[in-house]
């Protein structure tokens, strides 16, 4: 009769960025519902990027407020506000808009690379191609706002549980956006089904270790966890199981080996803005749940972790670039460069301390801008079967048309981590992160590794400016006004990064603490 029921303290000015996307995304509902079909994909569109907008700003007005211990907790401790991650946020919020302007532009062309979910359930082919001309697949845009939000959850999640809810959340979306792509049908739903089989494997190992975990610690909360790592008298055992699992589950998300099995499957078989928009967002959300759990949770049994990481960040890194060398497809070169460069963002995170955490919040940016321009200039190359992906088809491109190529060829060279390219300064950060880190065999590997990488990336640049141009060659679309938006962004801050990255590293440096 005595007992009452609590309700947790909200803190609504820190949760406006989530509060704000799943409204969006659930108006996004309402509109695929009531709103007719000739206005569905302009109101779809400015309804995200307003939602984004405002998302954004209301992070940015979080920052500027200024973060402490005191008011960084939200929701009985279960969700932190801290600096790492409104940074976090910000750049999830950032490289979404660039994404979604690359999505908007393909959804909004006719025959454009999305289908709708009615067309792929019609009976007959003709039936099929009638409904995908007329549906549009607007629901790209609520599902990307669910995604995102989820992503901003699970970078601020302070409570396994939590964690676990936002992995859902945002992982859910994903695999039905990888199920849309209007050509080649057959293999983006068998993307979509691999990439369903992945993130349940990863789910699966998350709530296993979130159960050991809870065993050794009585509690899923970090702060507990991270009290009880040296009190406990629980079998140690426990929490290293935990740990192990939970680490599996991630790594599935942020695609190290040999957890990546089905990754280039998925980028190939996608819709390449939704690849854009896995690569970019996807990958910033896994590190930054990684970091938060071993950083926050287990950083007191870092010398547990480290060298089994460090395994996997270096078997990643040789792994993913010697791949690369052996691919003939572009969106599979680019899924196992993205691959190697997970490796290079565990060095960083292995760095430790501020400058570890600092490096790898710089890379994933830097990373983000760049591969979202790169899979935009992919969607220009084409011919009548649609987009042009296969190497072969690139021979000679840079004659046919040179600015294009110029720009495709910066992007490589960026991705080598070329001086002048804002991968040569985010390798330079990590790589320098794990030399005072202590972990100078893991900069040994990464290296080799990049000088193993330049190759395709070269082959490339080959292909397209010393072939002679053929009767096969596609040409390159002119681009409307959205991509042209994001392939700008992604190239002026590929160079910015590179030529002038002190801000942005400023940023980060102040950016690189979690609040426990």
């Amino acid at each position: 009769m005595g007992d009452t029921i609590s309700f947790p303290h909200l803190d609504y000015a820190a949760l406006w960025p989530m509060l704000i996307l799943f409204g969006a995304a659930c108006v996004g509902v309402l509109v695929e519902a009531f709103v007719p079909k000739a206005w569905r994909n302009t109101v779809q569109l400015v309804l995200s990027l307003l939602a984004m907008g405002a998302a954004l700003v209301m992070v940015i007005k979080r920052a500027a407020a200024g973060v402490t211990a005191a008011n960084a907790h939200t929701a009985s401790d279960a969700i932190s506000i801290d600096k790492a991650g409104l940074f976090l946020q910000g750049a999830l919020l950032v490289l979404g808009i660039v994404s979604l302007l690359l999505i908007g532009e393909r959804t909004l062309e006719t025959g454009g690379p999305f289908v709708a979910q009615a067309a792929i359930t019609v009976g007959s082919e003709a039936d099929r191609r009638q409904a995908a001309r007329e549906s549009g697949a607007t629901e790209v845009y609520p599902l990307a706002l669910f995604a995102l939000a989820g992503m901003l959850l699970f970078v601020t999640a302070n409570d396994l549980l939590v964690m676990f809810v936002a992995l859902e959340v945002f992982s859910l979306p994903l695999y039905l956006l990888c199920a849309l792509a209007r050509r080649k049908r057959l293999l983006s739903q068998e993307a979509a089904v691999k990439y369903f089989l992945l993130g349940a494997f990863a789910s699966a190992f998350f709530l296993f270790g979130v159960a050991m975990v809870y065993g050794f610690a009585n509690a899923v909360d970090f702060n507990s966890i991270h009290a009880n790592i040296s009190t406990s008298d629980k079998p140690f055992a426990l929490l290293l199981i935990g740990l192990a699992m939970l680490a599996i589950g991630l790594l599935f998300k942020v695609a190290a080996v040999p957890f990546h099995v089905w990754t280039p499957d998925v980028y190939q078989g996608a819709p390449t803005p939704v690849t854009a928009f896995m690569a970019a967002c996807t990958k910033a959300a896994a590190f930054g749940g990684l970091a938060r759990v071993l950083y926050v949770g287990f950083d007191r049994s870092n010398w547990n972790f480290t060298p089994v990481l460090g395994v996997i960040a270096v078997l990643t890194m040789l792994v993913g670039a010697v791949l690369a060398v052996t691919q003939t497809d572009l969106k599979r070169l680019l899924a196992y460069s993205s691959v190697a460069n997970a490796g290079y963002l565990l060095v960083g995170v292995l760095g430790g301390g501020a400058a570890g955490l600092s490096s790898m919040l710089f890379y994933l940016v830097a990373y983000g801008f760049a591969i979202i321009a790169a899979f935009a200039l992919l969607t220009l190359v084409r011919d009548a079967d649609g987009e042009a992906t296969h190497l072969s088809r690139w021979a000679g491109l840079g004659r046919r048309s040179p600015f294009f190529a110029s720009v495709f060829t910066f992007l490589l060279l960026a991705f080598a981590g070329l001086p002048l390219t804002s991968g040569f300064t985010a390798k330079f950060a990590v790589f320098g992160a794990a030399i005072g880190g202590g972990q100078t065999w893991l900069v040994l590997f990464g290296v080799l590794s990049s000088i193993i990488l330049a190759f395709p990336y070269l082959r490339v640049i080959v292909m397209m400016w010393l072939s002679e141009p053929g009767d096969t060659t596609p040409s390159v679309s002119i681009p409307g006004a959205l991509t042209s938006a994001a392939l700008m962004v992604g190239v002026l801050v590929t160079l910015l990064l590179g030529v002038a990255p002190s801000s942005l590293l400023d940023l980060a440096n102040n950016a690189a603490s979690f609040v426990r």
